[in-house]
């Protein structure tokens, strides 16, 4: 029979017993982590993480693009501590409310694109892609289309992990044994300008609306709902549009008669520039879902937003004794809302979005100065997102065999010079560094990225690859 203890102190070793032994990952392989071990970080401020053993590394990717003002902002602790003792749960069922959370939705609505005037509360970016789903689906049954089902969403793209979301996610580490993507689910191909062959922007842009209106004339438009598209790519390498693809393919969705939904859990909350990418282009989505930058990560939360259009499509098909049945225990919960709040207002009077958007030329001048290096054969980003993909060879573009385990020896190679990025696992280099970060701090970030890609290109196997 299991016993409680008393949560005593930790020595470092068993710590990382404790780990292996009982803590599952996120996308980890279960049997390397418990070879590995893991990384226990210890505090953070500002830009700096420190670990359970004292070193002191710059993190470049703002924990999982989310941390946008930095950590350890006082006030954000201040008013979660506050909402906890004055309220620290509120359900949304039962008609019962919270001002947190209703003020957070006003605010959402201001500062979103135009249309947007309906938030759903979800816990993070995953079930936000799900209520999106559901809603969707209710949408069209409610307005007598029930055989629009299908659902498009692009190659290398990502909308979460959850049961439904991981098929419309692209990557094959979340469809490898969870039979995804599921029957409804499709894909087109990413606009990676890197990897194919347009001429030029325009080409680009007219082979992924030409994708588009060619997947939904093989799936017939009575049968489709939706299209799904991160404006910038996020976890399928940091996939960089070119201006105007976003308005063309919501433009395109319009005219086929889908919905157009932008998820901007990772582009939300000026990680590309503005508060969100879609008002760069003037686009307003029928839906959008949010997380990561929502809370800057201190607490969990995510959202969903509807147009007025979607919502009285819902509202109206539905006899009004009847409940619309989608709902969440933690929706639009207090303490997360309250920090939400304290977010937004240090992104718009602590002058963290103005701070980004500033830095984000010493942040473009970074990429770019990495290009000349023998092992970059792409640079790109928007904002404070950014990518740098290797390559064996700069002409042909070829990839580094997996066999060299490229992405494992970045990483580590990076925290060893006091740097944190994504590895992705085709050896691009992700960078998300939060809002708050200084032209000091980012010219120590490509630095030290810098000197990572020396010594891997000095590593015998590697050299002779290149060679």
């Amino acid at each position: 029979m299991k016993r409680a203890s008393a949560i005593m102190p930790q020595t470092n070793r068993s710590l990382l017993d404790i780990d292996r032994d009982h803590l599952i990952h996120p996308v980890t392989s279960f049997r390397g982590h418990e070879a590995r071990g893991a990384t226990i970080l210890q505090s953070g401020k500002g830009m700096w993480l420190t670990d359970i053993d004292g070193n002191t590394v710059l993190d470049a990717f703002a924990g999982l693009w989310c941390v946008n003002v930095g950590y350890g902002h006082d006030s954000i602790v201040d008013v979660a501590a506050e909402q906890m003792r004055r309220l620290p749960y509120a359900t949304g069922y039962f008609s019962f409310g919270n001002e947190p959370a209703i003020l957070l939705a006003e605010q959402l609505v201001r500062l979103s694109p135009e249309g947007l005037e309906h938030v759903f509360f979800t816990l993070g970016g995953s079930d936000a892609v799900d209520s999106a789903i559901r809603y969707i689906v209710h949408y069209w049954n409610a307005l007598g289309k029930p055989t629009k089902k299908q659902c498009i969403a692009l190659e290398r793209g990502y909308h979460g992990s959850s049961t439904t979301g991981s098929g419309l996610t692209a990557l094959a580490n979340f469809h490898r044994n969870f039979d995804v993507p599921l029957k409804w689910q499709h894909h087109i191909p990413s606009p990676y300008a890197y990897r194919g062959d347009a001429a030029d922007d325009a080409a680009l842009i007219a082979q992924s609306v030409g994708h588009l209106r060619a997947k939904v004339t093989e799936l017939g438009a009575d049968n489709v709902a939706a299209f799904f598209c991160e404006p910038i790519q996020g976890s399928g390498g940091v996939i960089v549009p070119p201006k105007g693809w976003l308005k063309a393919m919501r433009d395109a969705c319009t005219d086929l008669g889908i919905l157009f939904v932008a998820d901007e859990v990772i582009t939300g909350f000026g990680r590309t520039g503005p508060m969100f990418a879609c008002l760069e282009e003037d686009v307003s989505p029928d839906l959008m879902t949010l997380a990561k930058g929502l809370t800057a990560g201190y607490t969990p939360m995510g959202a969903v937003l509807l147009s007025d259009t979607v919502y009285q499509g819902i509202a109206d098909g539905a006899s009004p004794d009847l409940a619309i049945g989608h709902g969440l225990t933690y929706s639009g919960h207090p303490v997360s809302a309250a920090v939400g709040l304290e977010v937004l207002r240090l992104y718009q009077e602590g002058g963290i979005l103005a701070n980004g958007q500033s830095v984000g030329t010493a942040f473009a001048a970074g990429l770019a100065g990495l290009a000349d290096h023998p092992l970059v054969g792409d640079t790109r980003g928007r904002g404070l997102l950014g990518a740098i993909e290797l390559v064996v060879d700069k002409g042909t573009k070829d990839r580094f065999d997996p066999s060299l385990k490229l992405p494992d020896r970045l990483f580590a190679k990076g925290y060893a010079n006091g740097v944190i990025f994504r590895a992705f696992a085709d050896n691009i280099i992700g960078l998300a560094p939060a809002l708050c970060c200084s032209d000091e701090e980012m010219e120590m970030i490509f630095a030290r990225i810098r000197t990572t890609l020396d010594q891997l290109l000095d590593e015998p196997d590697i050299r002779c690859a290149v060679a």
